[in-house]
């Protein structure tokens, strides 16, 4: 059953990303805060990526992050279950000139098994909570290890069950926004244009566990826990001061407890034993 439910689960999603996919880019393009999210999670990436590296991604959405890594010479192997985000990142493959460099595969995280390139890669990377649309997280952390080369890495950027900023939304009586990852063991629907589908949560003590017996830490980071979440728009334009102040903490502060654990996502790597 949790598997059927997983099931349906993605496909929603699926369908509501299908719904964005022409207009995803635009939506996003102005805003500060997801370009300031993108430039931390890749600054953690290429700490581990050696020079011509291997990447599977997963949740590739419309290759924005294919196509970087694409540009800085590593192999880029782009998986999504959308095929409409599948279609706009192979736009960008054939404008930029890079179909050398990045191959895309229409699959299912939840169904890595059937890959038609099962690698093996040098590293496995999801940005931006993809992984949170599945109940069933550890059957497919368990699948990583078979698609990884001896001292592969993992980069993996989720949404932890609770987040300051938004329990600061109490303050501002926006309880929905607030206690969304409240009581949420069993997920939580989430929304976009419209079409809805289930979230959940994962601390990153979840994933160590998970992967312990066959990989090891290296660091995990607390993003967007002391600057804003994206979806305050207009912060670093309104208040460009205090937005410089908090980007600068963030930083000196985001390997650290509580912080590390309280953001909006936190990024976290493991290496292969």
């Amino acid at each position: 059953m949790g598997l059927q439910i997983d099931h349906i689960s993605e496909r929603q999603a699926a369908n509501a990303f299908d719904s964005q996919s022409l207009i995803f880019d635009e939506l996003y393009a102005k805003n500060s805060i997801i370009h300031y999210k993108r430039d931390r999670v890749r600054h953690h990436l290429l700490k581990y990526l050696q020079p011509g590296s291997s990447v599977l991604e997963l949740n590739a959405g419309t290759g924005d992050d294919a196509i970087f890594l694409a540009q800085r010479g590593f192999h880029v192997h782009a998986t999504d279950i959308s095929a409409g985000m599948q279609e706009k990142l192979m736009g960008k493959v054939a404008f930029h000139q890079l179909a050398g460099s990045v191959s895309n595969e229409l699959c299912s995280f939840t169904a890595l098994s059937e890959l038609v390139n099962k690698g093996p890669f040098d590293c496995i990377f999801s940005n931006f909570a993809g992984l949170n649309c599945t109940g069933n997280l550890d059957r497919v952390l368990g699948g990583f290890d078979r698609l990884l080369k001896p001292g592969g890495i993992i980069v993996l950027v989720i949404l932890p069950g609770f987040c300051l900023w938004e329990s600061i939304f109490l303050l501002k009586g926006k309880f929905k926004t607030a206690t969304r990852r409240f009581f949420s063991s069993n997920g939580r629907k989430a929304n976009i244009d419209g079409a809805s589908f289930t979230c959940w949560y994962y601390s990153p003590g979840y994933l160590k566990r998970e992967l312990k017996d066959k990989f090891k830490l290296l660091e995990t980071e607390g993003l967007c826990c002391i600057v804003p979440p994206s979806y305050v728009e207009g912060f670093p334009e309104k208040y460009p001061r205090i937005y410089s102040f908090l980007c600068g903490a963030e930083e000196r502060l985001k390997n650290s407890w509580p912080w590390k654990n309280v953001g909006d996502y936190y990024i976290i790597s493991f290496k292969k034993k």
